[in-house]
């Protein structure tokens, strides 16, 4: 598959439902736009076609933000558009909206001003026909007289107000509703049931009574056509009252309710006029016209809108509102001309500085990830180039530096990875050493707590069940630390389970054991290597105690009379290969507690550099000595770590507890 399919295969694959309308509905505003194609829902259709166009585009710069912007490049190009260019486009939008506002308002104020001097004009002519007729002889009846003034009102506006209709009644009523029961004339804009007509009523005293003259001109299409000639196409709209449930349709709310469209007068064989040049793009405007309604059953409502739809070309409007430069036309428009080519010159100057620093950043950038696409390859001798002497360049010197400094580091972090498997592995050899489980002898509770610290010691303890009454407990502590302690941990756990696994080994003297032991490490070990060891064996049946120290922390035993130190047994393991070691014998008590530990419980300092000492562990022994093992064991790990202070630990800690029933 090529990478533009693949890329239209991704595209697809992210659309939305969403995605896939707006598309539908940007393509149908494209189509009416290319097609030309005008009225109220295609205008409709292209202003939602815009909308979805945003909605698009910001999809889009979400789908490809990654890939636009990896490059400094592309970054340093959306930079500059944030900070020159969208600021002038804004400016721009901001122009030509003001203008269309402007453009707007324009229109509505010619379509207004036409209405308002045919209206203007029509009320003069009223108050001429009154004022004729209050001059005309005593002789001329009342019918030619008002013959007359209508003829002559004809001959003269006919032309200009098309359809002009001139009445004369006694009837006041309508005037009285429309302009009140004190007036004397009205002139305006009066809907009469579906019709709209500018109208002007005039009272004319005449021998103690009053006398009307109505002037009426249909606002037809025909009348549309011949009025604000600098406007395009024009509709003026009908509204009647909102009826819920009566018809359907736009809602239009005013201050004096609701109102919908009701009939629609559009202006007969007019059209918009063509552009003068490619920018010269129509204003659509939507104004509203105040009117009276008078209502079939003579109701009448003093103000209704009527609303006014048109459209205009800004040159009209232009041509319409501005007056030439007279004999300064010229100059002005070569000053206009040379400002906007000394703008043009200075973008292009500034444009230079700009492309060769962008360069400069952009190489310099490239440099920097040639050169790490060298260290993620592992070799650190590659080094940048230093061109300039200034941000720039000491950021490359500096990546120079640094990858020697890392060369460096890799050495050292090499060692250290090799020390962390060497530990590694000697705490799984320690950690399988261990014993998994606890053996079962009446009247013995047993338990133990190797809390390591981050170097491995060789901290070593173990159970071993001899008979059904008997039970064998050991701890040790191996010389050095890693695997070479861990190994000689195994060796000696290997010599003491063969020793005590044999038949009979219950009864065997632990001083003898111990000196096998230690033939044992003297003949299979370095002389830099031995070990301490302390071993006891319990019988629950005579509650007979024997033990062997080699060397190791004196284990305690603690009855309800007091405490005894286990201390008797010789030197360290593995030194003289002939030592004679003692053994310790004692009857127990009953419910007694013996602990063993390394040093790794005792040598706790605290701020003053005092170690927490046996003394003290002792002492936190008696006070739990009633409890479980395993609190008793918990409880004595909680106090040394509460002595030194802190939760980092220098060695293994080891505890075991045995309560002897």
């Amino acid at each position: 598959m090529t990478p533009f399919r693949a890329s239209l295969k991704e595209v697809w694959n992210r659309l939305t439902w969403p995605d896939l309308v707006s598309t539908a509905v940007a393509a149908g505003g494209l189509l009416a736009a290319l097609f030309g194609l005008q009225g109220g829902p295609f205008n409709f259709l292209k202003y939602l076609a815009v909308v979805a166009s945003v909605y698009l585009l910001f999809r889009l710069i979400g789908w490809w933000r990654d890939r636009l912007l990896w490059s400094l490049r592309n970054r340093l190009i959306v930079a500059y558009l944030f900070i020159a260019v969208v600021p002038f486009l804004s400016i721009v939008t901001l122009a030509v909206l003001a203008g269309r506002i402007l453009y707007s308002q324009l229109g509505a104020y010619l379509l207004h001003e036409d209405l308002q001097q045919r209206i203007a004009m029509i009320a003069d002519i009223s108050e001429h026909i009154a004022a004729a007729h209050a001059t005309l002889p005593k002789g001329i009846g009342e019918e030619e007289s008002e013959r007359v003034l209508a003829a002559q009102s004809h001959s003269v506006h006919d032309r200009e107000l098309p359809k002009l209709n001139i009445a004369f009644s006694d009837d006041a009523s309508l005037l009285g509703k429309v302009a009140g029961p004190a007036a004397l004339s009205f002139a305006g804009i009066v809907q009469e049931g579906d019709r709209l007509f500018l109208m002007s009523i005039r009272a004319m005293p005449e021998h103690g009574r009053i006398r009307l003259v109505t002037l009426r001109v249909p606002v037809t299409a025909d009348f549309l056509s011949g009025i604000a000639p600098d406007l395009g196409a024009i509709q003026l709209t009908l509204m009647e009252k909102y009826v819920p449930g009566a018809r359907q349709g736009i809602i239009y709310p005013t201050a004096n309710g609701q109102y919908v469209m009701a009939s629609p007068i559009v202006a007969r064989n007019r059209s918009l006029q063509p552009p003068m040049i490619w920018i010269d793009v129509p204003v659509e405007v939507v104004s509203r016209l105040d009117s009276v309604y008078v209502g079939k059953d003579g109701t009448v409502e003093p103000l209704r809108p009527v609303l006014a739809v048109f459209n205009a070309r800004p040159s009209q409007l232009n041509a319409r509102m501005f007056t030439s430069f007279g004999e300064l036309r010229d100059t002005y428009r070569l000053m206009a001309i040379g400002l906007g080519a000394l703008l043009v010159l200075i973008m292009i100057v500034a444009l230079i500085p700009g492309i060769v620093l962008t360069r400069r950043i952009t190489n310099a950038v490239a440099d920097l990830y040639q050169a790490t696409q060298f260290v993620k390859e592992r070799d650190f001798s590659h080094r940048i180039q230093m061109k300039q002497r200034d941000q720039l360049g000491e950021l490359a010197e500096s990546f120079n530096t640094m990858t020697a400094s890392i060369g460096e580091l890799i050495e050292v972090e090499n060692k250290r990875q090799r020390l962390e498997n060497e530990i590694s592995i000697a705490r799984e050899v320690q950690n399988q050493l261990f014993p998994s489980t606890l053996p079962s002898v009446p009247g013995v509770e047993i338990e133990a707590i190797c809390k390591a610290a981050r170097s491995v010691s060789g901290d070593y303890y173990d159970f071993i069940q001899l008979s059904p009454t008997h039970i064998a407990i050991a701890i040790a502590d191996i010389s050095g630390k890693g695997i070479s302690a861990a190994l000689l941990m195994a060796s000696l756990q290997a010599a003491l389970r063969s020793q005590m696994l044999t038949e009979g080994s219950e009864h065997l003297s632990m001083a003898e054991l111990v000196s096998r032991l230690n033939k044992h490490l003297v003949r299979n070990t370095g002389d830099d290597r031995f070990a301490t060891f302390f071993i006891a064996t319990y019988d629950s049946a005579t509650r007979t105690l024997r033990y062997t120290n080699a060397g190791h922390l004196p284990a305690f035993l603690i009855c309800k009379d007091g405490s005894e130190l286990l201390d008797k047994g010789g030197m360290v393991l593995g030194v003289m290969e002939d030592y004679v070691y003692e053994e310790g014998a004692l009857t127990v008590g009953p419910d007694a507690l013996l602990i063993g530990y390394s040093d790794g419980l005792i040598e706790p300092e605290n701020v003053y550099g005092e170690e927490f000492g046996i003394r003290r562990l002792q002492e936190a022994a008696v006070h739990v000595q009633g409890a479980a093992p395993l609190l008793v064991a918990e409880s004595l790990m909680a106090a040394a770590e509460e002595w030194a202070g802190t939760p980092e630990q220098a060695d293994d800690m080891t505890v075991i507890v045995a309560r002897l029933r």
